[in-house]
């Protein structure tokens, strides 16, 4: 296994895909997740604000 991942290999919104075509192992993959820090401790809360656009509908 590589010590480290491309970024664009790792997101998980595509690694299903590149799994499928061989690109990444399933079985690295799943380790390297597992590896991760967790720094869930570390999280800051985000506040936004939505502002109201018109729209046809409205």
């Amino acid at each position: 296994m590589p010590d480290t991942f491309d970024n664009k290999i790792i997101d998980k919104r595509v690694a299903r895909r590149y799994v499928r075509k061989g690109i990444l192992d399933e079985k690295d993959f799943e380790k390297y997740l597992k590896a991760l820090p967790d720094v869930a401790d570390q999280a800051v809360p985000v506040e936004s604000e939505v502002e109201h656009v018109e729209t046809d509908e409205d």
